[in-house]
């Protein structure tokens, strides 16, 4: 019931402190017993396929979006101040450093919140992976997990299978016509 008032805002954090933040932020929810009021803090990252000089390839983890971390949570003046005096804070985006909350799509958008109504593919479909690392590749659902919105898909990777797991955002049904 009171998740339900609660929406998603951003901070602006020192560069490099986004952990430190986070951290900073969980504790003071326990030392204040602020769960009813701050829900989940999250610094969005994602997967990218980098080449090294030798030639191979690294999965390699970064920030979406450096110097900012997203916060849910109930607006109250006190609040306010508590998380903008915390250490490597430097203010809420919005206007006058006033708290801005996003937009359901912008907390869609920024994968902030997973959720999908509907899925169109099932067991044994053809799937194309349209976000994440794999953007682009390939693959067949091998299982759905529907309560972690999560699929097994078998993908072709480098030359072997591999079996990996993906969110269901993250993947479109494709239609394999042979001829």
């Amino acid at each position: 019931m009171a998740e339900e008032q609660a929406r998603w805002y951003v901070i602006h954090t020192y560069s490099g402190y986004e952990a430190m933040v986070k951290d900073s932020l969980e504790k003071l929810i326990e030392n204040n017993n602020l769960q009813d009021m701050i829900f989940e803090i999250q610094i969005p990252t994602e997967e990218t396929l980098e080449e090294k000089a030798n030639g191979k390839k690294k999965l390699v983890t970064r920030k979406k979006f450096p110097c900012y971390a997203f916060i849910k949570m109930k607006y109250s003046n006190d609040i306010w101040y508590l998380v903008t005096n915390t250490r490597g804070v430097t203010g809420f985006v919005g206007p006058q450093g006033r708290p801005l909350p996003l937009t359901k799509e912008e907390v869609l958008r920024n994968g902030l919140e997973k959720t999908v109504d509907e899925i169109d593919f099932k067991v044994g479909d053809d799937v194309q992976l349209i976000g994440g690392a794999l953007e682009s590749y390939c693959g067949k659902v091998l299982t759905l997990n529907e309560a972690a919105q999560k699929a097994m898909v078998r993908v072709e990777m480098f030359g072997r299978s591999t079996d990996v797991e993906v969110d269901f955002i993250h993947i479109k049904k494709v239609n394999i016509v042979s001829e």
